[in-house]
């Protein structure tokens, strides 16, 4: 053999063994990445031959499940309630992929997940049609509804979110306007991309889970936080009285910032306890210079400010924003929920739940338990777990009777429960001229014993007056229906 053809040879050789390596490290190293691409028809074929397990509520009702057709996909995937749980369950849809539960769950849904594996085996030796397995909730149907039915009937855009306050379970999340995710999981792609089209085009985002995922100016509910800054500062007590004016000269400012009535607060020195009563906002201010925006964002961040709430569940839940390095000026609106303060219902839940649980935050979750196909065998359960402790006992239990007195004297009364005590806060924040101010609410029950504490905010209310729009006049009496529907009352 010449030379020129052993050279030949070798080449060819050395990309035949190229070859091989490449395609043994694709199928070694890349294989998941490569079955998780959505473009990958084949795998996503796969799915759908296979029964995908049930998302089910508290009380094993399903929200999502599929059903048997006569086609190529073999399985349709349904959502028996359609809009009312849309934002938690998202859909499943062949051309657009997976969102909210749908996706963060899918290993378990699809039946792929490694935990599933002997269940695989004994499918694949019996000959038994492998199946997914089920994902339950914790979320409460009755608090569902009375939150969902709360928002719609009055045609409110917002959201409200229920937390168990002893171990985080996230009973209700509600948003709206919503959606029907069952054309999204169509088998026509045509109704699918109609749509997908439609939701997009919609400028009320009604496939955006408000409760989660979008940050809010929290207004004077903030005012918890601050107020719980000061009381850990060892410098206030809820009887320490404070510089209420109708007007607060803000440092670095020629604009003074007033009380929403344009009136000082009682006598112009209110206590802390009566500034919260009637959502001073001065007295607040001058605490928040008093304090500093150390002290506040040391506060906000052990409630839960900075960090992402939902780390168990995968739902891509928003971080809620204290800013930093701010002026005397900037600090003043800071501490009454304004300027750049950023909030989602979640984490005003959360500050709500921290304070009814002695000072302790839990680790909020959506997902009770992963099972089988089986639906009995649990597979994995979450245990409550302890992020930190947001405030201390005395604290908690002064900030509890501080709320008390906001529902029972205050701007909170409507949301009162005849034989219960409730402790909650009203905020109004404003947003901009053009737009009226969003409505806010923070709450929890019974105040003795806590069990449920709840958030909501209307973002926009159709036919009321700007100067209507209040906390304590259109989200106190949603909170109150979803306590009452969580304690049975």
């Amino acid at each position: 053999m010449n030379s020129p053809i052993r050279r030949i040879s070798a080449g060819c050789l050395l990309l035949c063994v190229a070859l091989l390596i490449n395609a043994t490290y694709v199928q070694a190293f890349w294989a998941d990445d490569l079955n998780a691409r959505s473009e990958n028809r084949r795998v996503l074929l796969d799915e759908y031959s296979r029964e995908r397990g049930p998302i089910l509520l508290a009380d094993d009702t399903p929200v999502a499940q599929s059903t048997p057709v006569d086609d190529e996909y073999q399985f349709l995937r349904q959502y028996p309630q359609g809009p009312i749980y849309a934002p938690l369950t998202g859909y499943y849809s062949y051309n657009y992929g997976r969102t909210a539960l749908e996706r963060a769950q899918n290993d378990i849904l699809s039946g792929d997940d490694d935990r599933l594996f002997v269940r695989r085996l004994i499918d694949l030796v019996t000959g038994e049609e492998p199946r997914g397995g089920a994902v339950r909730l914790t979320i409460d149907p009755a608090a569902q509804q009375a939150a969902w039915d709360g928002l719609t009937d009055a045609g409110f855009k917002g959201a409200v979110v229920a937390i168990d306050v002893q171990t985080g379970a996230i009973l209700a999340m509600v948003s709206t306007p919503s959606y029907d995710p069952n054309p999204m999981a169509s088998h026509s792609i045509e109704e699918q991309t109609a749509t997908r089209d439609a939701l997009a085009a919609d400028p009320d985002k009604p496939d955006l889970n408000r409760a989660i995922a979008q940050r809010l100016p929290p207004g004077s509910v903030f005012k918890l936080v601050t107020a719980a800054a000061a009381l850990e500062s060892g410098q206030f007590e809820p009887d320490t009285e404070v510089p209420g004016p109708a007007d607060y000269d803000v440092p670095q400012s020629s604009r003074p910032l007033p009380n929403q009535n344009g009136q000082a607060c009682g006598d112009g020195t209110p206590t802390l306890t009566e500034a919260l009563r009637v959502s001073c906002n001065t007295a607040f201010a001058f605490l928040g210079n008093e304090l500093g925006d150390d002290a506040l964002r040391e506060q906000a961040e052990r409630f839960g400010f900075g960090t992402q709430p939902l780390t168990n569940d995968d739902m891509n839940a928003a971080t809620s924003v204290f800013p930093a390095e701010l002026d005397d000026a900037l600090l003043a609106y800071s501490a009454i929920g304004q300027f750049e303060v950023a909030a989602t219902p979640l984490q005003m839940a959360m500050v709500s739940a921290a304070i009814a649980n002695d000072g302790v935050l839990m680790e909020p979750y959506i997902v009770r338990e992963v099972s089988g196909p089986d639906l009995v065998s649990p597979i994995e359960r979450t245990e409550p777990e302890e992020r930190t402790r947001a405030v201390s006992p005395e604290t908690a239990e002064q900030l509890t009777e501080m709320m008390v007195d906001v529902v029972e004297n205050g701007t909170g009364e409507n949301a009162q429960i005849d034989g219960i005590q409730v402790a909650g806060k009203t905020g109004t924040a404003q947003s901009s001229e053009d737009r009226p101010p969003y409505a806010w609410f923070t709450s929890f029950a019974p105040a003795d014993e806590p069990s449920v504490a709840v958030a909501v905010v209307i973002e926009d209310a159709p036919d009321t007056a700007r100067d209507d729009i209040g906390g304590g006049r259109l989200a106190a009496p949603i909170a109150r229906d979803v306590m009452q529907a969580v304690l049975g009352s």
